[in-house]
């Protein structure tokens, strides 16, 4: 539009292209571990049945090789040394028993796993839910500030990162930590001297490895922002490719994407190699500490102190008390990075909600015998302002009009530049109010303030005498429709995109409108009519057929006020003047404001503004401007260009 470039840019160049705080780290990671835990709330129970699988799981584990020092002292060795056979049919038993204990365990470990499974999934969904309603309840200055790759890294990338932790590292690590306190249990039990080893060992290789997880999971929490870094700049060069295109811009693109690419090149590949790492080093440690067990056990049971399967069981409980230890700290990088994404979420969530205090309201009207405007029940076609008067507790009703009024206006996207400065003019209903001017004079910033996208520091609009403020703003929004230079069609039949206007209108109401806008015709020749899907934002159209659904779609409405940005802009001047008459009879008895390059367009308005860094420097119809000989008539006459 128009006005973009009087709007803030995102902070920082491609290093930061989203503007918001880089997700270097959780900042708070016991806040967001708990955020994340009440969306699981009402799986309490599955919970509980989660936890329950897993101690059964872990237990089983330990259970399990317990049997080994039954198996080995109480059968195997006097199997081998006496010859015993008597004890073959115990032996049998023992064994099925260890296979049901580890059979249990196999089955708890699906069960839990299957449960956590769906707990994971529906915690997201109800978290992509609150992300995605949060996101349509945020003013357009976000959106303005914010790159939609940026914004969709947090669907996807950030979104992934935390699904990955809640399906497997919550139950690991309870899994994993009752796992390492029953072996520890029983490593006590069987010897405190191998114990006393264990613990000694155990020491230098979380220190090792903590080293290494702790340089790995910083580089991955990088690696999480280059990613949306990235993501958005692809986001932005497919939207503009016919921008880079046309002016030759490959060769900068693909210089500036290097730079990204390359960060995160980088990144990735330090935080992988950190990662890596990390196994290999932890399994050898624990393949050194397995072997000092084995030849410490080994004395031990020379001089009588342990036997043959205290020492196999003893192994068996440091290899299984080893591996959940490093599991925990491999896990760790991936639950950094879920938690800085999950912060990345929530600062979205935690986004201040467009703010709307109004409380007069849009209803459909009726008059009643005495010719009073009264609320109906059901549409009638006559609308009207709801307003209840806070210090009378009176409600009265005004019949929706369309006069809108400045009186004064000051504004500026950023408080250190105006944009608007003391505009004030009238607009009567059914008044036709055009704005010329150069690019950034403020023409399209007028059209968001009266659609309060913006609300206005200083002065006041009123709509039918209403001060807008007070109006709310689905109401404000519900009695406007609007054509924008940038026409956005959604996926869906040519039909419900005109539809996306009035979503209760009737199929003769879309085919009037159509033909209102002149793009009845063109509709018609399409594969499949008013059914043709439309997909890629309406790629499969003309740039101008996608303008004449567009203004089908703002026809549609039958709104009071009606807003042209550009509206015939893609529109080549043969078609202009065939839909002329079908926009005059759309206009009628419409307020209608009208932002216009082609002046030839702005000619029958009933008063044309015309704007300069943010002020009215003319007003009057064509043949007064042109008779003051000013800037206008520069303009018409072809003495000064718009820019």
């Amino acid at each position: 539009m128009a006005e973009e470039k009087s709007r803030p840019l995102p902070k920082g160049g491609p290093g930061n292209r989203g503007g918001g705080r880089p997700a270097e780290k959780p900042v708070n990671m016991g806040k967001t571990v708990m955020r994340v835990l009440s969306y699981m709330k009402s799986f309490k129970i599955f919970l509980v049945l989660v936890v329950f699988f897993i101690v059964m799981s872990a237990l089983a584990g330990v259970i399990g090789t317990a049997f080994l020092k039954k198996i080995t002292d109480d059968y195997l060795e006097p199997m081998v040394k006496f010859k015993d056979r008597s004890l073959i049919g115990p032996f049998k038993e023992t064994l099925i028993y260890m296979g049901i204990v580890y059979l249990c365990g196999a089955i708890s470990t699906y069960l839990y796993q299957r449960i956590m499974m769906k707990v994971s999934t529906s915690t997201l969904c109800k978290i992509r839910v609150e992300l995605f309603e949060k996101m349509e309840s945020l003013p357009i200055r976000f959106f303005d500030t914010h790159t939609h790759g940026e914004i969709m890294s947090r669907y996807t990338n950030d979104v992934d990162a935390l699904r990955e932790m809640l399906s497997n590292a919550f139950a690991n690590f309870i899994s994993q930590g009752i796992t390492i306190v029953s072996i520890f249990i029983m490593m006590c039990v069987y010897s405190w001297q191998l114990t006393l080893i264990v613990i000694a060992m155990l020491f230098v290789i979380l220190r090792v490895t903590g080293f290494i997880a702790g340089r790995s999971g910083k580089f991955f929490m990088r690696q999480q922002k280059a990613i949306g870094e990235i993501n958005g700049y692809i986001e932005e060069m497919i939207e503009g490719t016919r921008v880079v295109k046309v002016f030759c811009h490959e060769d900068e693109a693909n210089e500036e994407f290097s730079v990204l690419n390359e960060n995160l090149c980088h990144v990735a590949t330090n935080a992988n190699t950190f990662a890596n790492i990390l196994g290999p080093v932890s399994n050898n440690l624990n393949y050194i500490l397995y072997a000092i067990i084995a030849i410490a056990g080994g004395l031990l049971a020379n001089n009588g102190t342990l036997t043959v399967g205290t020492i196999i069981a003893f192994l068996t409980y440091t290899r299984n008390f080893s591996m959940p230890i490093a599991h925990i700290t491999q896990q760790f990088n991936s639950v950094l990075t879920a938690l800085a994404g999950a912060e990345r979420i929530f600062s979205i969530i935690d986004e201040e909600p467009e703010q709307d205090e109004g409380y007069v309201t849009l209803v459909p009207a009726i008059r009643n015998e005495k010719g009073e405007l009264c609320e109906a029940t059901e549409r009638t076609g006559l609308w009207a302002w709801k307003h209840p008067h806070q210090s009378t507790g009176e409600i009265t009703y005004t019949q929706v009009r369309g006069q809108v009024e400045f009186d004064d206006v000051y504004f500026g996207y950023v408080p250190e530049k105006t944009v608007l400065n003391g505009i004030t003019l009238y607009a009567k209903p059914g008044q036709k109010i055009a704005f010329v001017g150069s690019t950034g004079a403020g023409k399209t910033t007028i059209t968001n303030l009266i659609n309060r996208f913006y609300d206005v520091p200083d002065g006041k609009i009123r709509y039918d005498g209403i001060n807008i403020n007070k109006i709310k703003k689905s109401d404000l929004r519900r009695s406007m429709s609007m054509v924008l230079q940038d026409t956005h069609l959604f996926t869906g039949t040519v039909m419900d995109n005109i539809r996306f206007g009035k979503l209760d209108a009737t199929e003769e109401e879309i085919i009037a409108a159509a033909k209102l806008a002149n793009a009845d015709s063109f509709i018609k020749h399409l594969p499949h009519g008013y059914n043709t899907m439309l997909t890629g934002d309406g790629g499969n159209l003309s740039q101008g057929q996608r303008q004449l659904l567009a203004i089908a779609r703002a026809a549609v409405a039958d709104p009071p006020v009606l807003i042209l940005d550009e509206a015939t802009s893609s529109i080549d001047t043969r078609t202009e003047a065939l839909i002329e008459k079908g926009m005059d009879s759309l206009m009628e008895g419409r307020t209608v404001f009208v932002i216009a390059h082609r002046l030839s367009t702005v000619r029958n308005s009933n008063a044309i503004m015309v704007l300069e860094y943010g002020k009215i420097i003319e007003r009057g119809d064509h043949d007064e401007l042109i008779a003051q000989k000013g800037k206008y008539y520069q303009l018409y006459t072809g003495m000064f260009e718009l820019s």
